[in-house]
This record gives structure tokens, C-alpha cells and sequence, in this order.
């Protein structure tokens, strides 16, 4: 007489499977949206450092008046990529003898940011045109 040998299954059964995928897609749903957030502040700081770096720049004697931007101070981050573009504006009676800009790249990650985009003058005041209920102390912050 033979006898019948049981093998072991070493597989999923379909419900761990849809509760494995459930716990992933509830994970998903609350680390995603951080994620971005995230990734937009440290955006935006690449922004302000690159405002401030800039105005270094342009309070320095290598600058000349009226030119652009060099290379490596016209964009944010400094290397790679660019998310912002930096120019400096004509200068007024109330920005002190220059202002700086850093406008999102109209294709870029941060083309729709709730911050718009970042202005420092020489003055040191900080704000932000185009954003829609954003507090410049909050677009500004680092924390």
C-alpha cells in the first residue's frame, strides 16, 4: 500500500494577500502627502538660501551694476536641476537699491506652490508674490 505524502504549501493565501495590500495602501495614503510636503519646504529652502547667497553676491565688488546673474547664483538649487530661477529687479525708492527674485520654473515641481514666488531686497524684507493664502513667515521658515 502507498502512502500519500501531504506536501506543505509555501504560498500566500488570497486574503493575507488583500490584507498585506491593505495595510500598504493605508501606509500610502499617509506617507505620501508628508512626503511631498517635505520635499516642498526643502524646495523652498533651496530657494531663500539661494535669495541670500545671491544678495551676497550682488552686495559684493565683483558685482557690476546692471548685469545678470552668473552662473551658479541664477538658479535654485545651485547645482542640477533648476526648480527656481533667480533675477534681480530694477531697483526703487522702497527695495533699497535692488531686489532679488526667485520664480518657480512654470514646468516645475513647485510651478503650483502655495508660496509663489520668493522677493529679497536690500533692505532684508522677505515676501512672496503670487501665493495664494501663504504667510511669507511661514513660506520663509525653516522649521
Amino acid at each position: 500500500m502507498a502512502l500519500a505524502i501531504k506536501q506543505k504549501s509555501h504560498a500566500f493565501s488570497l486574503l493575507e494577500l488583500v490584507v498585506a495590500m491593505a495595510i500598504a495602501a493605508t501606509l500610502a495614503v499617509f506617507a505620501i502627502p508628508s512626503y511631498r510636503a517635505h520635499i516642498a519646504k526643502a524646495h523652498r529652502m533651496d530657494a531663500a538660501s539661494a535669495l541670500y547667497r545671491a544678495a551676497q553676491f550682488v552686495e559684493s565688488s565683483a558685482y557690476v551694476d546692471g548685469a545678470p546673474l552668473p552662473s551658479g547664483f541664477d538658479q535654485a538649487p545651485q547645482a542640477g536641476k533648476a526648480i527656481y530661477h533667480l533675477r534681480i529687479l530694477s531697483a526703487d525708492d522702497l527695495n533699497g537699491g535692488y531686489a532679488l527674485e526667485a520664480q518657480p520654473i512654470g514646468n516645475g515641481p513647485m510651478a503650483d506652490d502655495a508660496c509663489g514666488t520668493f522677493i529679497l531686497d536690500a533692505t532684508g524684507t522677505k515676501s512672496n508674490r503670487g501665493s495664494a493664502d501663504a504667510v511669507a513667515d511661514q513660506c520663509w521658515s525653516t522649521r
